[in-house]
C-alpha cells in the first residue's frame, strides 16, 4: 500500500450529518462505525450512537475521516482547513458550489492573480475549505 495522507476531521455529536454531508458532495464510499458498534467504548449511553470512525473514499486519492470526539474529551478540537486542487475545473467547482451550500463563501471562486482559479469557504459545520484549479490559457 502507498503511503497516504488523510484529512481527519473532529465534530461534537454532527460527524454523521457532516459526513454524509460531504459524501452528497463529493461522491464516494462512506463507512461509519459507532461507539455502539465498538463495546461502547467507555462513552456515555447517550453518546454511544456517535461516529467513533468514519472514512469517505471518494477516490485513490481523495479520503476523508471523521469522528465525533466523546463529551468526557475536554479540549477545543480545531480542524484547521482542507485544501482541494488539481486541473479538473468541473469537479471542483462542484465540490466548491456544494460545500458551500448553508456555509459561508470567504472568497468567491474566481480567477486570482497566480493565474489559477481559487476560492475560500467555510462550510456549515465550521471547516474551512481552500479549492484552487490551475488555470489555463484562455480562461
Amino acid at each position: 500500500m502507498a503511503t497516504q495522507l488523510n484529512p481527519y476531521l473532529n465534530f461534537r455529536g454532527q460527524a454523521r450529518e457532516a459526513m454524509t454531508f460531504y459524501q452528497s458532495v463529493l461522491g464516494g464510499q462512506l463507512d461509519v462505525m459507532t461507539f455502539a458498534d465498538m463495546g461502547g467504548m467507555g462513552v456515555p449511553e447517550s453518546e454511544a450512537a456517535q461516529v467513533m470512525h468514519s472514512s469517505l473514499g471518494v477516490s485513490d486519492a481523495v479520503q476523508l475521516m471523521g469522528s465525533d470526539v466523546p463529551s468526557q474529551m475536554e479540549g477545543d478540537f480545531v480542524n484547521g482547513r482542507i485544501s482541494l486542487s488539481g486541473d479538473d475545473r468541473a469537479t471542483l467547482q462542484r465540490w466548491f458550489e456544494g460545500l458551500a451550500e448553508g456555509g459561508t463563501v470567504n472568497m468567491p471562486l474566481e480567477k486570482a492573480p497566480w493565474g489559477d482559479w481559487f476560492g475560500d469557504l467555510t462550510d456549515r459545520f465550521g471547516v474551512s475549505w481552500l479549492v484552487n484549479i490551475a488555470g489555463t490559457d484562455g480562461d
